[in-house]
């Protein structure tokens, strides 16, 4: 590390490459990268001193980073093989890392909790961070979306601890050696790599042989994995029960496999994300934080951006926007609606992601999105692939069970939703439907 000066990014804008990035403007090194399009991310590195550039062509590099004996190169498995600029610098001796890699070496010598899983990861991970943070342990973070707390997908407060998302895209996390590791979920999801969900379900208990001797792993009860369990109301080792909701927040007690801890406060909607705070707070638990530290800390989680975060929130209207991307989430954003806003009139936006996505689960999702009063329908947002001939938001609008559907065009989205006047509007994908979020918010408050 001591001979690298420059760091190179190919595809700087994702949201975990960006974290790297930052961590290596910490450390004082040279960073740059390119990146398809300009985003909001993108023009924040470079706010912070980052070289960015959106051509794939290497005489856009700036020469600091062409000497292959001070720079490191860093590439996502997103960007094409094809890649210009990628096979040049593979042609010409640099040294040439995935992201996952990097990270894994960056966290080798900390105590890393890593959260691994299909759903969840970004919400556990950012919880973590924060009670962690809270109770003034040395951690740093690498965070797959944008922390409210910390408005920032990385964090620095030390090196003694690390807290990472563990992706299982591309295998991406078998490159981690954590002490402590948690799965939320193993649903079969990215079935363009693995192709069955049993492969994929191999491959989580590949994760389980990378943490390290003396180690703990915390699965969510009834995977098909070994580890201490955690649930909801459920003979699991770690598990949430007595619980209420006060105030539009959840308070529950927590009995682990030694200790009650009582009247805990979140304040994210969903079963789902109360599970995620439990197996957070558990992991914490491993930590010298004091436990009653993290329980005063769980309480003050903003949340992390596009993660069942609220836009608007009034008596008479509410507008959520959510990642989901996932038949699994979409039905989580369901529950948590039906329990926080119960016999509300709700409009679901939905921007499918990947094509290869939507046709492995396209009767799944149909179940999921017929659940809501109303449902509008994006093109599916195609990111790293080409299109799939028959796979079409067309094709999924057949499916949906009920009459109050349609597809539409983004510049006609405000239109629509205010003709229609739901009374809870919740936004759902993980393409560019984030960045209509802004719009759709400015325009329903000043029609308001």
């Amino acid at each position: 590390m001591n001979q690298i000066h420059s760091v190179y990014f190919i595809g700087i804008g994702g949201i975990g490459m960006s974290a790297l990035a930052r961590y290596f403007v910490f450390l004082g090194k040279n960073v740059g990268g390119y990146d398809k399009t300009e985003s909001p991310l993108t023009k924040d590195l470079v706010s912070v001193g980052m070289k960015i550039h959106y051509e794939d062509d290497i005489t856009k590099v700036d020469s600091k980073f062409l000497d292959k004996e001070s720079c490191l190169v860093v590439y996502t498995p997103a960007v094409p093989q094809d890649h210009t600029e990628l096979n040049y610098f593979f042609k010409n001796g640099f040294e040439v890392k995935k992201r996952s890699e990097v990270l894994g070496v960056a966290t080798n010598d900390t105590f890393s909790f890593a959260v691994a899983g299909t759903h969840g990861k970004t919400t556990t991970s950012s919880i973590l961070a924060h009670i962690l943070k809270e109770a003034q342990l040395p951690i740093t973070a690498f965070l797959g979306g944008i922390s409210e707390d910390f408005n920032s997908n990385f964090y620095y407060q030390g090196a003694d601890y690390s807290v990472v998302e563990a992706d299982e895209f591309d295998r991406s996390f078998l490159h981690l050696t954590p002490n402590v590791a948690c799965i939320t979920s193993m649903d079969a999801d990215h079935l363009d790599i693995y192709g069955t969900g049993e492969e994929l379900q191999k491959t989580f208990k590949e994760f389980k042989t990378k943490i390290k001797e003396g180690g703990k792993l915390f699965v969510c009860n009834g995977l098909p994995i070994d580890g201490l369990t955690y649930g909801i109301e459920d003979d699991a080792d770690y598990c949430a029960k007595n619980i209420r909701i006060e105030n539009g927040a959840y308070v529950f007690d927590v009995q682990t496999p030694t200790t009650l801890y009582t009247d805990l406060k979140f304040n994210k909607p969903g079963r789902h994300n109360l599970l995620n705070a439990l197996v957070a707070f558990a992991m914490a638990l491993v930590s010298d934080a004091l436990p009653e530290k993290l329980i005063k800390a769980l309480a003050s989680f903003k949340g992390v951006q596009r993660r069942f975060s609220y836009q608007i929130k009034t008596d008479e209207f509410v507008f959520i926007d959510d990642y989901a991307h996932h038949p699994t989430e979409i039905n989580a954003i369901y529950s948590a609606i039906s329990e926080m806003h119960p016999n509300k009139k709700v409009l679901a936006v939905f921007q499918p992601h990947l094509f290869s996505r939507t046709k492995d689960f396209i009767d799944d999702f149909a179940k999921s999105l017929s659940q809501f009063n109303n449902v509008l329908l994006l093109d599916i947002y195609p990111a790293r692939e080409k299109p799939i001939e028959g796979v079409t938001s067309e094709w999924l609008l057949e499916k949906i069970s009920h009459q109050n559907k349609r597809i539409i065009d983004k510049s006609n989205l405000v239109k629509e939703i205010e003709e229609q006047s739901p009374e809870v509007l919740v936004t759902m994908g993980a393409g560019d439907i984030g960045l209509e979020v802004v719009k759709i918010k400015n325009a329903l408050i000043n029609e308001n």
